[in-house]
Formats: C-alpha cells, structure tokens, sequence
C-alpha cells in the first residue's frame, strides 16, 4: 500500500517538476531581462562581469554547465566553448568538466528517485525504451561509453535513463566523462582560439566539429543500430525498469 502511494505521489510530482522548472527560468529571465541583455550583449562584457565575481566566477560558470545538462534544451556546446574564451584551456576543461559531471549526478538522481513517469513526462516513452535496451544490455559499458562519444546523439537523454538502470553512479560518472572528453576539449580549445584571435585555428576546429556533428546526426539511426548490436541486448523486467537498487 505504502508502495502504490509512493508510486502515484512520484508519478503526479513528475508531471508537474520539470514543467515548473522551466516557468521559474522564464520569469528570472523576465524580472532581469535588461541586465541579462546587458551583460550578454557582447564577450567583453560577459567577460568583466564573471571577473567581477572573483571567486564566485567559477562557481557561476560550473552552475551554468550543470543547468545546461539538467534543462537538456540548452545547448552544451555554447558554454564549453565560453569556458576556454573566459578561463584558458586548462581551467576551461577543469570546471566544465565539473558542472557536467554535477549536472549529470543531478539528471541521474531525478530519474532515480522519481522514476519511469517523470521519464516519460519529458522524452518520448518509445525513444526512452529503446535507449533503455541499449544502456541495460549485457555490454552496456562500452554501448554506454560510444553513445556518449559519438557526435550527433543526444547526451542528456542518457543521464535521465542511467537513473533507470541498475548502473552505478561512480561507473556512469567515469564512462560518460570519458565519452563527453573529446568534445569538450575540441569546444574548449575553440574559445582559447577566439579569445586569443587564432580564427584559423578556431575556424579549422569549428569546421570539424559541425561535420563531425551533422555525420553523427544523419547517420544517428544506424550509428544506434550498430551500438545496440554491438551490446547484446538483453531485456529486464518491468519491475526491475521501474525500480532499481
């Protein structure tokens, strides 16, 4: 009884928490819209004001990147990049590194705690089946690691699903940073570019990244296809999907 009453209060929670989310980051940006518009006016400007925080400017940026992960319709990209304009390669990846990983912890116990319905109330139950199938198989680590690599598939979606299966925090945190490193570097050295004026540099990087991207993007369906076929699949019961430990 206890159970069932946990159930429906998660299930009706879900429903309404990430619709919320969003209506509370609507009216912050409503109330301060002409200072976010200020600051974000131009790189300079953005610039002096995360300085002007000093010690909180690190702090401002890693919330930033574990947001970005969370309201996953934010795109990554945009504050990696940021990340090497404003703190140089090193400190770029260091702190990126760390609000994703904060974010992803964050997606994962989401799910984890208020299971398949909120999952269901942000992505399509048919697209989270289907990743499900290939993240619990018998190969899940390294299908696991690839969909986190490969440029073009969706990331965020496997965070909220990790929280689904029986997979470990520590085991999830280290294979889906490994699989997110390449691409946060490639973003991280591209605003080092920028902020140094090295625009063949950042162009060159630019230019690989977009057609790494729409490669991964076009050919998504097939690239999923050879993962799940790689892994193995192996089904799980509707008890063990609902509620793992």
């Amino acid at each position: 009884m206890k159970q069932k009453q946990r159930i429906k209060r998660n299930s009706a929670f879900a429903y309404i928490a990430f619709p919320l989310l969003f209506v509370l980051i609507f009216l912050f940006v409503f109330i301060f819209r002409q200072q976010l518009m200020n600051i974000f006016s131009s790189p300079e400007k953005l610039k002096a004001w995360l300085k002007s925080g000093r010690i909180l400017t690190p702090l401002l940026f890693i919330g930033l990147q574990a947001l970005q992960v969370v309201v996953f319709i934010i795109p990554g990209e945009v504050p990696q990049i940021a990340g090497g304009y404003l703190f140089g390669i090193w400190d770029g990846i260091l702190l990126s590194i760390t609000g994703i990983a904060a974010g992803s912890i964050i997606s994962f116990y989401l799910a984890r705690i208020l299971g398949v319905p909120f999952i269901h109330s942000i992505f399509k139950p048919e697209k989270v089946k289907k990743t499900e199938e290939i993240i619990v198989s018998s190969r899940s680590k390294l299908a696991f690691f690839l969909l986190f690599l490969i440029p073009g598939i969706p990331k965020d979606i496997l965070c909220y699903i990790a929280g689904l299966s029986p997979i470990k925090i520590y085991t999830f945190l280290i294979i889906s940073t490994a699989g997110r490193l390449p691409g946060i570097i490639g973003s991280v050295l591209m605003g080092d570019a920028a902020a140094g004026k090295r625009w063949l540099f950042a162009g060159i990087i630019f230019t690989v990244a977009v057609v790494l991207f729409f490669i991964g993007f076009i050919y998504r369906e097939r690239l999923e296809q050879w993962i799940s076929s790689l892994s193995h699949k192996s089904k799980k019961t509707e008890k063990d999907y609902e509620d793992p430990v």
